[in-house]
């Protein structure tokens, strides 16, 4: 039996462990103490110089690696209509993952486990579970703090002037209307800003990204993922000379156009084998900028551009030194349903592409004080089973189980993401549903499902078969409490799913 039962760590634990606030300083290394001589030899000479070398090297490398000089900002404001139901009422990076974790945890805690410990966090749609969250997991008002950085959610806001556009335009827009702030006494020591996304899964360390910017002197880094030719049509390319530098962009591009794509990437570190198999670099969405590149960009060369992936770098870079950054590790965007379904079960896997257990960059989220789970009778294969959980004489294969989930006897669960529950029922409160002929919440016995995600707090009878057996791709069913998008069955938040109901 491979049972992982999800433990997430606290922002208070990362504050235990020095790493909120920190600068990573690399020491001096060689540094000769010289006693003082009337008398200065050739050879004391050549020791001071190499000192002050090593010194000056020691300082360079303490420039370009200081945490402290980046400000992240993360894009939250989409809609995520590619990500509905689960976006009806929730941003996108509050989209629940791996059972106990929030979209937004990610980026999150690559900042905090890099040493960045000033972030803006923009928002727009459906953003109050957002803001509660980050509320919680990030607030430092108890004493658990960022040294002297912050965590700072911004809202899309009505300003004079702005002719009636209430939201964000586009990832260019959204912190072109927030550009004031890097205007800010708090800001002064700020060099660079580093644009995340709010729905990508990875683990990265920011400031190796950081550090490889501004010892090339690039006004504008991209990090880039290698990939072969099958996915290359997906994403959008880049093309680079042989120092680096982007020379061209393509989206989407197919047949002569996608081998024009092609590039060396063993210019970027990969090694010869791999980088015959991956001749294509793809955007992650990822960018640093020099603060005062950024800021003449949005206000005075593209002041109307609303994209930087689309608009905003293609243009600068005819003009400004742009530099590719290779990521080859896992990475991916949660910007579907089949995307965020496959990434969840792909968690549960034997190896993972990902884990969240890593005990040296953990994944943070909010602190929850919630009771081990509950396994009696069951037999769970390859699945993952968040805290605060109730399992009783069940069958668990491939799955992923959310927070304060409950299923009954004799359920069968293949294949299924469960965000769980923001809350539990008493016995009694159950009981008397029951006794009321109504539906608790959780999954009632001798129910089967598979394929399928279940949004927290739903209620399934018993009894209950979801299967998609006729195999549909696409409907819209919210009246019976689901949809179904690229075959995939998603039983929406707080929905009822009576006793004996077959889908």
């Amino acid at each position: 039996m491979d049972l992982r039962v999800a433990a997430p760590a606290s922002v208070a634990a990362a504050a235990r462990r020095g790493v909120l606030g920190c600068a990573r300083v690399r020491p001096l290394q060689g540094r000769r103490q010289c006693r003082p001589s009337v008398r200065v030899s050739v050879a004391t000479t050549e020791s001071a110089a190499a000192a002050a070398a090593v010194a000056a090297s020691a300082d360079e490398d303490e420039e370009t690696t200081n945490p402290r000089t980046v400000v992240a900002v993360i894009l939250g404001g989409g809609a995520g209509t590619r990500l509905f139901p689960l976006t009806k009422r929730r941003a996108k990076p509050a989209v629940p993952i791996g059972g106990a974790y929030r979209l937004i945890d990610v980026p999150m805690s690559n900042c905090i486990n890099s040493g960045i410990n000033k972030v803006y966090v923009l928002t727009q749609f459906n953003s109050a579970s957002l803001n509660r969250h980050l509320s919680r997991a990030y607030n430092f008002s108890n004493g658990v703090g960022f040294g002297d950085g912050f965590v700072e959610v911004l809202a899309a806001t009505q300003r004079p002037g702005s002719e009636g556009k209430t939201w964000f335009q586009g990832t260019a827009d959204a912190v072109r209307q927030f550009a004031w702030l890097f205007d800010d006494a708090k800001s002064k020591d700020i060099e660079d800003v580093l644009i995340l996304s709010g729905d990508h899964l990875y683990r990265m360390d920011y400031m190796d990204f950081v550090q490889s910017h501004r010892q090339r002197d690039a006004g504008i880094s991209i990090c880039c993922l290698p990939i072969d030719g099958s996915r290359a049509s997906d994403f959008g390319l880049m093309k680079i000379d042989d120092t680096g530098r982007v020379i061209s962009f393509s989206e989407k591009p197919r047949g002569a156009d996608l081998k024009a794509m092609q590039v060396d990437t063993t210019l970027l570190g990969l090694p010869k084998e791999e980088a015959e198999k991956k001749p294509y670099i793809a955007s992650m969405g990822v960018y640093i900028f020099k603060k005062e590149i950024l800021l003449n960009l949005l206000r005075w060369r593209f002041p109307t551009a609303n994209d930087f992936g689309s608009e905003i770098i293609p243009a600068a870079a005819r003009e400004i030194n742009v530099k590719a950054y290779l990521f080859n590790d896992y990475w991916e965007d949660i910007g579907t349903i089949k995307s965020f379904f496959e990434a969840n079960l792909a968690l549960a896997e034997q190896p993972s592409k990902f884990s969240f257990y890593d005990a040296s960059k953990p994944m943070y989220t909010s602190r929850r004080n919630l009771p081990p789970s509950m396994i009696s009778g069951s037999k769970i294969t390859d699945s993952i089973i968040s805290h605060g959980c109730f399992l009783d004489k069940c069958r668990v294969e491939h799955s992923v189980v959310g927070i304060r989930s409950r299923i009954g006897s004799n359920v069968h669960l293949k294949d299924t993401v469960m965000l769980g529950a923001d809350f539990y029922e008493t016995d009694m409160e159950r009981g008397d549903q029951l006794a009321e002929g109504k539906v608790p919440i959780g999954i009632g016995e001798n129910t089967s499902i598979q394929n399928c995600i279940i949004d927290k707090n739903a209620r399934i009878g018993k009894n209950v078969t979801i299967a998609n057996a006729e195999g549909v791709q696409e409907s819209d069913r919210a009246s019976e409490g689901f949809h179904i998008r690229s075959g995939i069955t998603v039983v929406l938040k707080n929905s009822v799913i009576a006793d004996g109901l077959v889908i």
